[in-house]
């Protein structure tokens, strides 16, 4: 999906009519996203107005120059999706979900297939080297901390975090091509 970067402009000088078409491109994916975290389609829907909420009260601070801006919105996503799942402890009550257990929903939910094909996610989790798929299990979809991280995996913090920017670098490539 090409960036629409006129109707992001609209948005940040208030249109509101910009903002719904926005809404349009992208809250299908989001909620893909936000619903594999969160596991539960009530709280998924609630999350994702939160989010939009987020980014039209915050769309000044987006610049188009420093990044996409489904990525941007995809962190506002995934945090977003992540403070839920923790305030409402469903640490204790639910597991989150591995990435390999991500992958099969992807391929056995039309709906949800509908919604996450349209970033590619699964594609791009395929193509990952499985030290990759292990870190950004952890860090993106189970919430983890740097520190927790490096702690689950039995390596040094510093190992962990060039890991990562190794990781996201690879993942950068494959997506740009």
């Amino acid at each position: 999906m090409e960036q629409p970067n006129s109707l992001l402009l609209e948005m940040q000088n208030g249109s509101e009519k910009a903002f719904s078409k926005i809404y349009s491109l992208y809250s299908e994916a989001i909620l893909g996203v936000i619903y594999t975290i969160v596991q539960d389609q009530d709280v998924a829907e609630e999350v994702l107005q939160d989010v939009f909420v987020k980014v039209w009260n915050n769309s000044k601070s987006y610049n188009i120059e420093k990044g996409r801006f489904f990525t941007w919105v995809l962190n506002i996503a995934r945090n977003a999706s992540i403070d839920s799942v923790r305030s409402k402890a469903y640490k204790n009550s639910k597991k989150n979900l591995s990435t390999s257990n991500f992958v099969d929903i992807l391929s056995g939910s039309d709906t949800l297939n509908q919604k996450t094909n349209a970033i590619g996610i699964k594609k791009f989790v395929d193509a990952l080297k499985p030290a990759c798929v292990k870190i950004i299990d952890l860090l993106f979809f189970k919430g983890y901390t740097q520190v927790d991280a490096a702690e689950a995996l039995k390596i040094p913090l510093g190992t962990l975090k060039t890991r990562n920017r190794n990781c996201i670098q690879d993942l950068r490539i494959k997506v740009l091509g």
